[in-house]
């Protein structure tokens, strides 16, 4: 089986990509898949857009076919510092006002601006993440636990009380680097993100501590990490129910390094687009598919990384935990 070009992926020939899907990092048209003896069957759709602006992300959550109910949250990540590269309002206001959405995080499990809430209310203010909708630190109002029956490490996941206000969530995501984790895409989003600053520590340490201070003397294994990582995806998807969660993520200002990181590495490859589906798994896999397939040499950093953290991992994990499918069709929009 030949693969399309992947220069023809990136560039976004319609010709060339017509009909196009991966399946864990091969990349067949209907007429390959059919010489080989198969049909193209990936059990999820993972839809594409090269295009990085406020109108393709409007437009890639419509392609997703589904409304979100209710009251909305929108789980970002509100960047360690204004150097690094998280999302800014400027692109992903007119979706967040298109739901009517409210913007959410919880604190982190490290000293920085965000572990304290009010700094974490002054780095959201500065952002200016207040100024294109609403928004809730989900732990300034306490933490709540919930259940995992079949852990791999985590009898639960400790997340920010605010979880409870809202009837679906949005999980946007911007996909990078990540020191520990290796990536950070949809699955980091719902786990560390969620998490009040003990659940990070939680899940950091695979249960050995549920409270944050002092919580890296007691840290995990690293695949005991990526599978706590995946436990925690479980409860909160669990919690919120599969229908009720859709997922994006943008691969911009793709540094080897976290929106955690307040002076993080220069990104050394080019831009890919965004990516989005109602499957955490199959995004997170198609995501690190179109890194490792990318044409641009620049990409060898931040496979490196990858590669270090072993963090496919993560998607492993999730997978048997029954969260998604590493298998999936991606369509371009």
């Amino acid at each position: 089986m030949k693969e399309i070009s992947r220069r023809d992926f990136i560039r976004g020939t319609a010709a060339a990509i017509a009909g196009a899907a991966l399946f864990h990092g091969n990349t067949f048209t209907e007429a390959q898949a059919e010489e080989a003896g198969g049909k193209i069957t990936g059990s999820s759709k993972v839809y594409f857009t090269k295009e990085i602006s406020p109108d393709s992300l409007v437009r890639i959550y419509e392609a997703l076919g589904r409304e979100l109910p209710g009251k909305v949250a929108v789980k970002i990540s509100t960047g360690e510092s204004k150097k690094s590269n998280h999302l800014r309002p400027e692109l992903i206001g007119k979706l967040v006002g298109k739901l009517n959405g409210t913007l959410v995080e919880c604190c982190t499990a490290y000293g920085g601006n965000r572990q304290d809430v009010r700094k974490h209310w002054k780095a959201i203010e500065e952002r200016g993440y207040k100024e294109i909708a609403p928004v809730e630190i989900m732990d300034e109002s306490g933490e709540f636990s919930i259940p995992i029956k079949g852990g791999f490490h985590l009898e639960a996941d400790i997340v920010g009380e605010g979880l409870k206000n809202y009837d679906s969530v949005l999980i946007l995501s911007h996909f990078k680097g990540h020191a520990m984790g290796g990536f950070g895409g949809a699955l980091k989003n719902i786990s560390i993100g969620i998490a009040s600053s003990n659940g990070k520590a939680n899940i950091h340490t695979a249960g050995r501590t549920q409270t944050a201070k002092g919580m890296w003397n007691k840290a995990a294994a690293q695949d005991d990490f990526l599978e706590s990582m995946a436990d925690a995806c479980k409860a909160v998807i669990s919690y919120v129910g599969t229908e009720n969660m859709l997922y994006i993520s943008v691969a911009n200002n793709l540094s080897v390094d976290c929106d955690c990181d307040g002076n993080p590495k220069k990104p050394e490859m080019a831009d890919l687009g965004i990516f989005a589906s109602a499957d955490p798994v199959a995004l997170d896999q198609a995501c690190y598919d179109a890194v490792v397939n990318a044409e641009d040499p620049g990409k060898a950093a931040l496979i490196r990384r990858m590669e270090e953290k072993h963090a496919i991992h993560t998607v492993e994990a999730a997978a048997e935990h029954g969260l998604g499918s590493r298998e999936y069709e991606l369509v371009v929009i």
